[in-house]
C-alpha cells in the first residue's frame, strides 16, 4: 500500500518499529548462545549491532512522535512468533532463532543486506529495509511539501527522547525529531548503520564503523576488512577466530507451549518472557511521554540477559544434544513499571 496521507505515514512507522524489533531477538538468541570468555569476536560484533537496533527503535519512535503518532511496542502481536518472515516484506526468507552458527550468520546478511543502486522505494513487500526507508522518506518529504510542515509535525516535543539518554555501546547517537529535516537524518542513520552509506563499507559514523552488513560478513568470512577492501573484494585481512562447537546446542525456535509437559522449565521460559515484556514496556514508557524511563530499561535488560542464558544451558528434554533457549513471547500479566497495561 503506498503511503497517501498522514496516517498512512503513521502506520508505516509502527510497521517500522515491527521491522526493527524483529531482528533484536535472533541477535539476542546468538549473542546470548556464546559462552563466557569464548569467541570474543564475535560476541563484541553482535552486542554492538543489538544495542544499534535498540537505537534504531527510538529513533523511529522519534519520527512517529513528532508527526502525531503514538508508538506501541507493548502489546499482543508485536513480537511474531518464530520462524518468521521479515515484517510487511516480500517473504523472501525466514528468520529463526537460533545460536550462533553459520545458518544465523546468513540469515543476518540477508536481513542487512545493501539496496542494489537505483532500487526503487518500496513501502510494502520491499526486498531490503533501506528500500522501505527511501519509501517513508519520500513520504514525508512529499506530505511536508503538500500540506506544510507544521500540519505534519504536529507531535509534542516533550515526547521526544534527546541524545544522552541512552545507555548503549553502539554507534550513533538519539536525534529528536522536530521537522523534516531532523526526521530525515533520524531514518538516514537507520539506514546507514544497517546497509552502509552510499553503497560503501560504512556506516557514515565519524568513528568509521562497518556498517552491520559488512560487521556480519567479517564474521562469515572468519576476516577481516581491511582499509583498501571493498564490497566487491570482501574481507582479507587477519582472521576472526570464531569456534561454533563451544556455542550453546539451543533448539531451533523454543516455544514456551512445547514444554508444557515439563513444568520446571515452562515455568523458566514464561518467567523470561515475563522479564521481556516488562522491557518492551519499559521501553513503550520512554516513547510515549516519560523519556527518563530509557534509563530504568536497563537492569531490565541485564535481568533477561541472564534468565535466557540460564535457558541456554538447560538440556532440552525433546530433543536430545540441544538445550532450551529463550522463547521471547508476550506475557499480558507481566506486570512492568505501572503493572499490565489496560489494552
Amino acid at each position: 500500500m503506498p503511503i497517501t496521507d498522514l496516517e498512512s505515514l503513521r502506520h508505516h512507522l509502527q510497521e517500522a518499529l515491527e521491522i526493527e524489533h524483529a531482528t533484536i531477538p535472533p541477535y539476542l538468541c546468538a549473542l546470548y548462545s556464546i559462552p563466557e570468555g569464548s569467541n570474543r569476536e564475535a560476541a563484541s560484533v553482535i552486542r554492538s549491532v543489538v544495542m544499534e537496533e535498540m537505537l534504531h527503535l527510538t529513533l523511529v519512535a522519534n519520527v512517529m512522535n513528532a508527526v502525531g503518532g503514538t508508538p506501541a511496542i507493548a502489546k499482543a502481536g508485536f513480537i511474531k512468533p518464530y520462524p518468521a518472515f521479515l515484517p510487511h516484506s516480500n517473504d523472501a526468507f525466514t528468520i529463526d532463532l537460533l545460536p550462533l552458527n553459520e545458518d544465523a550468520l546468513e540469515t543476518f546478511l540477508k536481513i542487512e543486506r545493501p539496496a542494489p543502486p537505483h532500487a526503487p522505494p518500496e513501502a510494502d513487500r520491499y526486498h531490503t529495509i533501506g528500500q522501505f526507508y527511501e519509501a517513508v522518506e519520500e513520504a514525508l518529504q512529499r506530505l511536508t511539501s503538500d500540506m506544510g510542515a507544521t500540519e505534519v509535525f504536529v507531535g509534542r516535543a516533550g515526547k521526544q527522547v534527546p541524545p544522552g539518554r541512552w545507555y548503549y555501546g553502539g554507534g550513533g547517537d538519539v536525534v529528536p525529531v522536530t521537522d523534516l529535516e531532523s526526521a530525515l537524518r533520524a531514518l538516514k542513520e537507520i539506514v546507514h548503520e544497517g546497509e552502509g552509506l552510499r553503497h560503501s563499507l560504512w556506516d557514515g559514523d565519524s568513528a568509521r564503523e562497518l556498517a552491520h552488513y559488512f560487521r556480519f560478513a567479517e564474521l562469515r568470512a572468519q576476516r577481516r576488512y581491511r582499509p583498501q577492501d571493498t564490497v566487491e573484494s570482501g574481507p582479507t585481512g587477519a582472521e576472526v577466530p570464531l569456534d561454533f562447537g563451544v556455542v550453546a546446542p539451543m533448539r531451533p525456535n523454543p516455544r514456551s507451549d512445547d514444554y508444557r509437559g515439563f513444568p520446571t522449565i515452562h515455568r523458566q521460559m514464561v518467567n523470561g518472557n515475563r522479564i521481556y515484556t516488562r522491557l518492551l514496556r519499559q521501553l513503550e514508557r520512554a516513547f510515549t511521554g516519560t523519556p527518563s524511563a530509557l534509563g530504568e530499561a536497563v537492569p531490565i535488560m541485564y535481568e533477561f540477559r541472564y534468565q535466557a542464558e540460564a535457558l541456554m544451558r538447560i538440556p532440552s528434554p525433546l530433543s536430545p544434544g540441544f538445550t532450551v533457549g529463550p522463547s521471547f513471547e508476550f506475557e499480558p500479566d507481566a506486570g512492568g513499571p505501572e503493572g499490565p497495561p489496560h489494552r
